[in-house]
């Protein structure tokens, strides 16, 4: 006498394929529901035209011969001015972006201590792949690059590192 279906080993072998790419695909659709991405934005044509427009701001740098020097020690950030025609005890915004990880990019006021030199305390120290940029309070002029950090020792800043 033939054992029912449901004893027999090929049958749920062919339930259990199916079954596994059904799970799969809701495990799948979990996750990109849930991170998204965010690597590449809605509006990609507007801020390309505007990194265009930005340009003059490292041009505008480059004509005033700033260079600056970024030095992070655990925590804390120090920015000092090297060379250029920046007015003494200006503000400048310090904008750290993280490549993948927009929820970690911060934007910082900074004004200068009584030496000229700029000082950020963070709440927990950086490490990685980072693109620093520093702008002037009033936006006249722009320095930016990518730094690894922790630095070990000083990263100069100057227009052309663009």
């Amino acid at each position: 006498m033939p054992q029912p279906w449901y004893r027999q080993f090929w049958p749920w072998f062919l339930i259990f394929l199916p079954l596994c790419a059904v799970v799969a695909s809701i495990y799948t659709a979990i996750i990109a529901g849930r991170d998204g991405v965010n690597l590449v934005a809605e509006d990609y044509y507007k801020q390309g035209k505007e990194i265009n427009q930005d340009l003059s701001k490292f041009d505008r740098a480059e004509a005033l011969g700033i260079t600056m020097v970024l030095a992070v020690n655990g925590r804390e950030i120090t920015l000092r001015k090297l060379t250029g025609a920046i007015p003494p005890h200006q503000a400048l915004r310090l904008s750290l972006f993280h490549p993948t990880l927009p929820g970690r990019d911060s934007t910082y006021l900074l004004t200068a201590d009584g030496s000229g030199t700029y000082r950020l305390n963070l709440d927990a120290p950086l490490s990685g792949k980072w693109q620093v940029r520093i702008d002037a309070f009033d936006s006249e002029w722009r320095l930016q690059e990518t730094v690894h950090l922790p630095l070990a020792n000083g990263h100069i800043f100057d227009p052309k590192g663009r």
